[in-house]
């Protein structure tokens, strides 16, 4: 029996495995949104990922990992730089004004830059029909999302917030496609480390540059906002991203990336009963062709490898787009 076959993995690890890259990484934006009430945008990002990326780093160097070559540091600074810094950043940056479950609609696009990018510059092959679909599918769901407040009912979301997201989006996809064939090293623990950590260093200077340094009052900072930060950190980067490179191992690629379109469902759904975020039937619209345009993209049977996001696809080491 195949439950039985040696390095088969038991079908309760298998569905709590999915269950915690699901319901985690949807969860994360939520946690975003509790963690800047009370801590600035980019100095919560930059502490997070310092940690997260510090314990990956310890931890694979002491299951063996080599030390890292300056040439391996130079490309983790480059994605962390893009995923972390130009990506997450933006979304922790627009959350401030933008609902997180608006917020993980718009991250969804992420698989849609990837395609169109990979193709533009002639990596990928052209889109045919069912793919032409999907990306028009996804951008007009966002177009839709985005538009005036009277469009389908709803209040207007604030457009420069948006438009950040929409950004992040954007740089996160560069960058997950800069990783396919960047110089890192071969564990990929390590590398998400490293990831992690360059670009929590990246995130910790636009902190001081911005003055979140300078005005940043610790005695203002609510217990809420501190266990949202500790849950992003050990869940959000650590257990989700273990539990998502162990998918990558014992399923498909295809089944692994079914991420990308359920997590912008948990978060909505965790925005509207956790938060009071709203609800409307644009939303819902919107959100139903943006996740059917991810399902049309992540889900053709030709794709070579999972992609996103807190994450965020993506890069081969770094999952997590929020």
């Amino acid at each position: 029996m195949v439950a039985k076959q040696a390095g088969a993995p038991r079908r309760r690890t298998l569905i709590a495995a999915f269950a915690a890259v699901y319901v985690i990484w949807g969860s994360t934006y939520l946690a975003i949104r509790f963690a800047i009430e009370t801590l600035p945008p980019f100095l919560m990002a930059g502490v997070r990922f310092v940690i997260a990326g510090g314990i990956l780093y310890a931890v694979a160097r002491a299951l063996g990992a080599g030390r890292p070559q300056r040439l391996h540091w130079r490309s983790a600074g480059i994605i962390g730089g893009l995923l972390l810094l130009g990506g997450n950043g933006g979304v922790v940056w627009a959350e401030q004004t933008v609902p997180s479950g608006l917020t993980a609609l718009i991250v969804a696009i992420v698989p849609l830059w990837m395609v169109l990018l990979d193709w533009l510059r002639g990596s990928g092959s052209r889109p045919g029909l069912g793919m032409a679909v999907g990306l028009l599918l996804g951008f007009v769901g966002v177009g839709f999302l985005v538009g005036p407040g009277g469009l389908g009912g709803g209040e207007r979301i604030d457009p420069i917030g948006a438009g950040v997201v929409v950004l992040a989006s954007l740089l996160w996809a560069i960058g997950s496609l800069y990783s396919r064939k960047a110089e890192l090293p071969a564990s990929q623990t390590l590398a998400t480390g490293m990831e992690m950590f360059a670009g929590g260093v990246l995130l910790l200077a636009v902190a001081a540059g911005t003055g979140e340094l300078g005005r940043f009052d610790p005695s203002a900072v609510s217990a809420r906002s501190l266990w949202a930060l500790a849950y992003l950190i050990v869940f959000g980067a650590i257990v989700a991203f273990s539990a998502y490179v162990w998918l990558l191992q014992k399923t498909t690629p295809a089944r692994a990336a079914t991420y990308a379109y359920v997590n912008p469902v948990v978060a909505v759904a965790l925005g509207w009963a956790l938060a009071s975020e709203p609800l409307s039937p644009r939303i819902l619209v919107a959100g139903a062709m943006i996740v059917a345009a991810v399902v049309l993209i992540v889900g053709r049977p030709v794709r070579r490898r999972a992609v996103i996001p807190e994450a965020s696809r993506a890069a081969p080491a770094l999952q997590d787009a929020s």
